[in-house]
């Protein structure tokens, strides 16, 4: 017997093999190397070996304004995505016309099929602040024209709009799907107690997709610490006086623009402590409110 189950997790170990083979080379060697490399001499500082490029990261502007950049943006855009996105898809749940519903999903599926360089292209042209329609649609209720895209004061609103509705259409398919696997039998029970659409949403809607919504949230949370494209292809690399500017922004113009390896090595074992803080809090604090 005992020889069987060492036989049995022998081969365990066997099929997991290739896939820690591949993360052992393109995952964990990479971040022991950053972590390494974030310890040498640095052009900024000069220092042969410690912890000079830390030191001059919390002491840089630049990089300071984009860590408040992307906790901004990634405290905010989640959880409008995510948010808007539950009642995108409570509502398609509804729909008794299947091939209604099945349009719907057409349609808010595709920003997530389509380039998002294509999509940045759109959303420039409607974030115009001459002939865009969005200030078009503003001046009917008498707001003067924003100029979106090149007033520092408004670049990270726009930047916020943009990137909600790029990402609605993953995290609407993913709880949608959580919302069609419960069982019907407890709406039909709410129906019988004559409970209300919203009471049916908030006791038995949200409890039973709870997991998807932290899932969900977790990974939005983890783009939006990561963001990059999305302001490249909106703003054609600019930053606006660094009102968007982010830390992966900030970790290739140091590798690439600088090409002080330390120092963008620094910045982003700094991103990786903080999201992974940050997840590690999520999950904590919704374990107790999440039903599996």
């Amino acid at each position: 017997m005992l020889n069987n189950k060492g036989k049995k997790s022998y081969k365990g170990y066997l099929y997991l093999l290739p896939a820690l083979l591949v993360l052992s080379v393109f995952v964990f060697y990479p971040i022991i190397n950053a972590i390494v490399f974030s310890f040498d001499e640095t052009k900024a500082v000069g220092y042969v070996f410690g912890f000079g490029s830390y030191k001059y990261l919390f002491e840089d502007k630049r990089f300071l304004q984009s860590l408040v950049n992307t906790v901004i943006y990634a405290a905010v855009v989640p959880a409008l995505s995510v948010g808007l996105s539950l009642m995108i898809a409570n509502t398609l749940a509804n729909l008794k016309n299947e091939k209604l519903k099945g349009v719907f999903q057409s349609i808010y599926f595709l920003p997530y099929v389509t380039s998002l360089v294509a999509i940045g292209v759109v959303w420039s042209w409607l974030f115009n602040g001459q002939y865009g329609i969005i200030n078009y649609l503003l001046g009917f209720i008498g707001i003067d024209p924003i100029n979106w895209l090149s007033d520092p004061n408004w670049a990270m609103p726009a930047l916020i709009i943009f990137s909600v509705w790029k990402s609605l259409a993953f995290n609407t398919l993913i709880l949608t799907t959580g919302i069609a696997s419960i069982n019907p039998q407890y709406y039909q029970a709410a129906k019988i107690d004559q409970a209300t659409n919203s009471t049916i949403f908030r006791k038995i809607t949200i409890p039973l997709v709870s997991p998807i919504i932290l899932y969900t949230y977790i990974i939005s949370l983890i783009a939006g610490f990561k963001v990059y494209t999305e302001v490249f292809v909106l703003f054609n690399g600019r930053t606006l006086d660094g009102r968007v500017s982010t830390v992966v922004m900030y970790i290739i113009d140091r590798f690439y623009g600088d090409q002080d390896f330390p120092l963008a090595f620094a910045a982003a074992v700094v991103l990786l402590l903080i999201i992974l803080t940050v997840t590690f809090v999520q999950r904590t604090i919704a374990r107790n409110k999440v039903h599996y």
